[in-house]
């Protein structure tokens, strides 16, 4: 409770340090605040490899990964669908208007240049031709590729010394890595006064004043209710408290509304969910890893409202049958959709590229998509908080 007092008093002195205007106040917590977001960043990718393959390595029963892996992907699947449908439902219901063709052509240049412009490009991208390179760039797919492959194959070997000594560095690199991960968390109220003034600064500069109306109504309002009802509604269903889960959880889902970025919040999710909602190594060590690169709940109804949004600007007839196809294609495509700050919105320029929608309106919503993609990552969070707490609910007594 200490902790969620400090974190609260840390917005509030943030956000008056950001209605001040300062610039030199500014250009510090912008400074601040890159340097936690990088730091993170850093302890994220070797958390990711390292907890799978820990994981995998050390079960030694294979059923036991399966179940874990299971329940994990059926409750991955069922949120995000659930997601997508919520914002499906809210389209329909306030059936936003189409924009004027000027506004369109205007929005066209605000669009970043110089990106994959299809879906077959983005899953290619995934699959690593050097095994430094998903480092290197933090590609989070690739290096969940090698650490499932790494970690199967330790669990494959022999019991022979050689294995021991592999398996027993790997545990002294992570028990270091929660070391400092602890060491940062500890340090977080600063980070989090630097988060909160730049997001205020940037706010009362005008950078979200021009909204799209009913459209950012219908993404905003999706996720409110995929966060307050229907998550909290699967942990009911499994006998779990959600008030108590979210609280328990809270550093974790503040960390990712000011880091907009699933993946470097998984180093404070880990720590949250073992620590603090009492769910067991196994479980968290395997499954939030995986969560953090498939389980986009706020992604999924981004791409389906957002692509529905621009089809309909673009002359497109919006049958049921489109709209159920197209929450097909956002379900898996942010499935395949890496925990970055606005991995989103680039996946869902690549879609609308690719079946040459106006893609100009995505310029009209690149200034307001600051606070959507925060939004969005603080409810992929919560959803992989749920997702954790109920395959560990599930089998708790099974493992």
């Amino acid at each position: 409770m200490k902790k969620i007092l400090l974190w609260i008093g840390a917005l509030v002195i943030g956000a008056v340090l950001g209605c001040l205007h300062v610039s030199g106040i500014d250009g510090l917590m912008t400074f601040i605040a890159t340097v936690y977001t990088r730091l993170f960043q850093l302890l994220a990718v070797p958390t990711i490899v390292l907890a799978v393959i820990l994981t995998l390595s050390s079960f030694g029963n294979q059923k036991d990964t399966g179940r874990i892996f299971w329940h994990t992907l059926t409750y991955t699947l069922l949120t995000t669908v659930a997601a997508a449908a919520v914002g499906l439902v809210l389209y329909v219901l306030v059936s936003p208007g189409n924009l004027p063709v000027e506004s369109l052509n205007e929005g066209a240049g605000a669009v970043p240049e110089n990106l994959e412009t299809s879906y077959y490009d983005h899953i290619l991208s995934v699959i690593p031709n050097n095994i430094v390179r998903p480092f290197l760039e933090g590609n989070v797919l690739s290096l969940l590729l090698l650490a499932f492959a790494v970690g199967l194959g330790l669990s494959r070997l022999p019991e022979t010394e050689s294995k021991a000594v592999v398996i027993k560095g790997l545990q002294g690199l992570q028990d270091l890595l929660f070391l400092l991960i602890r060491s940062l968390i500890w340090t977080l109220p600063l980070g989090i006064v630097a988060f909160s003034a730049q997001l205020t600064a940037q706010m009362s500069a005008g950078l979200v004043a021009e909204s799209l109306g009913k459209y950012i109504a219908v993404i905003l309002g999706g996720n409110a209710i995929q966060f307050f009802i229907i998550l909290p509604l699967f942990l009911l269903a499994r006998g779990l408290n959600p008030v108590r889960t979210l609280g328990k959880m809270m550093p974790a889902v503040l960390m990712a509304l000011f880091t907009k970025s699933s993946a470097a919040t998984l180093p404070v999710t880990m720590e949250s969910a073992e620590e603090r909602l009492g769910v067991s190594k196994q479980v968290s060590r395997f499954v939030l890893p995986i969560c953090t690169t498939i389980n986009m709940n706020g992604c999924a109804a981004f791409i389906l409202v957002t692509s529905l949004f621009v089809m309909q600007n673009g002359g497109v007839a919006l049958t049921w049958s489109t709209m159920l196809l197209w929450l097909l294609i956002s379900v898996v495509s942010a499935v395949g959709n890496a925990g970055v700050p606005m991995g989103c919105y680039f996946l869902t320029l690549s879609l609308m590229s690719g079946i040459g929608a106006p893609v100009g309106l995505l310029g009209i919503i690149l200034p307001v998509y600051t606070i959507i993609d925060m939004v969005e990552t603080a409810e992929n969070v919560w959803s992989d908080s749920c997702v954790c707490a109920m395959t560990n609910h599930d089998l708790k007594s099974k493992l």
